[in-house]
């Protein structure tokens, strides 16, 4: 995750001696939370964009029966305002403050369930979706503002296209607890279940999966701690007979997915986060 910082430099040079120049940086502009979509892991949502929307850059989720879903902090924070409009503009809605001069509106709400000055967590329920203020049908209205001015969208590194409609679908809080975002079955993809896992103290998990229909393993390692910032991790597998596969670098949720054959063949599985390590002996032989 890279991060871009804007330096701003006055030079007063009118009447003034070369000595007396006088530089100002102006601080580093904060890192963007990783903001997720607003709804329970694995829930398929259209994020809706258009011409006239007010704020511009504000999106609209839709999705058939979102009235009283779920909806949950897309990054942790305090809330900083819990209001009601009534039948006019946003209606019920929650703002969240994030730090760094970023916040996030939740509008047309059916219900709220925190309270000013509450913190959350990401992932944590905060009210329920509904069709209440000024609206024609239910749905999500949505805001990522940074220093008062609602931005374009990003949900999960993923810019909202504009206009459009785009479907996303939910990761937020999908390690449970508002941990890691992304699970072991999502990496190695369709078909993959877990058949073995072990901790790595409390920095991550590494998993080993099977896919009865292709007869290959797969192995994921996921993080815990310094989600969202490069560090290292890795994940490898090797099956008996065969040359041992790794991935390995510094990521900000996982590494891998790893993924053999191995139909009828022992495998010998691990992987680390920092310092934390971990290999199997040779295992699963069925």
């Amino acid at each position: 995750m890279r991060q871009r910082v804007r330096t701003a430099v006055r030079l007063f040079t009118a009447a003034v001696p070369a000595a007396a120049l006088v530089v100002v940086a102006a601080p580093a502009a904060a890192a963007a939370p990783n903001f997720q979509v607003p709804f329970t892991c694995g829930t398929t949502v259209t994020a809706a964009t258009f011409s006239g929307h007010n704020p511009p850059n504000s999106v609209d989720f839709q999705k058939s029966g979102i009235t009283g879903m779920p909806v949950l902090a897309s990054a942790a924070g305090t809330v900083s305002r819990v209001d009601n409009e009534g039948a006019d503009s946003y209606g019920r809605w929650i703002e969240i403050n994030h730090g760094g001069g970023y916040r996030t509106r939740y509008a047309h709400l059916s219900r709220q369930q925190v309270s000013v000055g509450q913190k959350v967590a990401r992932g944590k329920q905060i009210g329920k979706a509904g069709a209440t203020g000024g609206v024609s049908g239910p749905h999500l209205h949505y805001e990522q503002i940074l220093n008062g001015v609602a931005r374009r969208v990003v949900l999960n590194g993923r810019a909202v296209p504009y206009p459009g409609h785009t479907s996303f679908t939910s990761r937020n809080n999908c390690g449970g607890g508002g941990g890691n975002p992304y699970t072991a079955r999502e990496v190695c993809g369709s078909g993959y279940s877990v058949i073995d896992s072990h901790a790595l103290g409390t920095a991550g998990k590494v998993y080993l999966l099977y896919n009865a229909g292709n007869k290959r393993n797969c192995v994921v390692t996921l993080k815990s701690t310094s989600l969202g910032k490069p560090s290292p991790v890795s994940a490898h597998l090797r099956v008996k007979g065969a040359a041992k596969a790794t991935d390995s670098g510094n990521f900000g949720y996982y590494a891998g997915p790893v993924s053999r054959v191995a139909a009828a063949k022992c495998v010998r599985w691990g992987g680390s986060v920092g310092s934390k390590t971990y290999t199997s002996p040779y295992e699963h032989c069925g």
